[in-house]
């Protein structure tokens, strides 16, 4: 299994995730909810039964009751599965986490079965951009610098690539974008660590943050987001990946040259010529 470099500084401290994930609110999981929906729907459309199921997952709760005969195993550097056991694996909700994504994802591939199929949700890009900025500005005028505050999360085209880097087979990656609303910046900040969701980047800052950073936030985030009803929006983008698990059976890509039509013929127009 694929292990992250120990001579690589780590991205985030997994101690406190850990601490972070302990003291949730379940009331405050939506996230995780809509996750759940979305791999259950996404599972009616795909023509196959599946009977060894893993999900990796910090929330076991939240999967008992749609996938009452799977294996529930936390997101650890290590993922707990068996190579080759499992027909279905879903990552679900930690792969933003992840100080080694590419290892994650291979390890799930190995503990698929030949044409076995990943279902990955993470947090995409674009979560939180109105927070991230507006406390990167607050943050500028407050303390005349920057600290890490929000966890970088990847984009669509970016996490797609990381599925065949790990060597999946008709990867497929797209987004489902949702938009909240919350009272203040203060409200959202509290739904975050309600989550599990809060700071644990190892370059975090280690003491309290001035109450001048927090209010500078507020008006700034108010000033460039507030909506008519005088609500906070913020931004959750659930990134969604599909991978097969090689096999020669899977449907292949044509080699170049091989079409039998010219595509103008297929689309009944002319064809032109380049200019030499």
């Amino acid at each position: 299994m694929t292990q992250t470099p120990k001579s690589q500084p780590e991205l985030f401290d997994r101690q406190v995730l850990a601490i972070h994930r302990a003291r949730h609110q379940p009331e405050a999981l939506f996230l995780h909810d809509l996750a759940r929906d979305e791999v259950e729907d996404r599972l009616t459309m795909v023509n196959r039964t599946f009977t060894k199921v893993a999900i990796v997952s910090p929330f076991a709760h939240i999967w008992q009751n749609s996938f009452p005969d799977a294996r529930i195993v936390p997101d650890d550097d290590l993922l707990d599965l068996a190579p080759g056991a499992y027909d279905l694996v879903i990552h679900a909700m930690a792969l933003h986490w992840a100080n080694d994504p590419v290892g994650q994802l291979i390890q799930c591939r190995r503990a698929l079965v030949e044409d076995g199929l990943l279902l990955a949700v993470a947090l995409g890009g674009r979560t939180l951009h109105e927070l991230r900025s507006a406390l990167a500005e607050a943050e500028t005028h407050v303390t005349g610098g920057l600290s890490p505050r929000i966890a970088p999360m990847g984009e669509v085209r970016d996490l797609g690539g990381l599925l065949q880097r790990a060597g999946f087979a008709l990867p497929v990656a797209d987004v489902v974008p949702l938009t909240a609303q919350y009272r203040d910046s203060l409200h959202l900040m509290q739904e975050l660590r309600a989550m599990g969701e809060g700071n644990a980047m190892a370059q975090r800052l280690k003491h309290p943050s001035p109450r001048a950073l927090f209010a500078q936030t507020e008006a700034i985030y108010r000033a460039h987001f507030a909506l008519e009803n005088g609500k906070l929006p913020a931004t959750f983008e659930l990134v969604c990946l599909t991978g097969w698990s090689p096999s020669e059976s899977q449907q292949q890509p044509l080699r170049p040259g091989s079409a039998k039509m010219r595509l103008a013929e297929a689309l009944k127009v002319p064809e032109k010529k380049l200019p030499e």
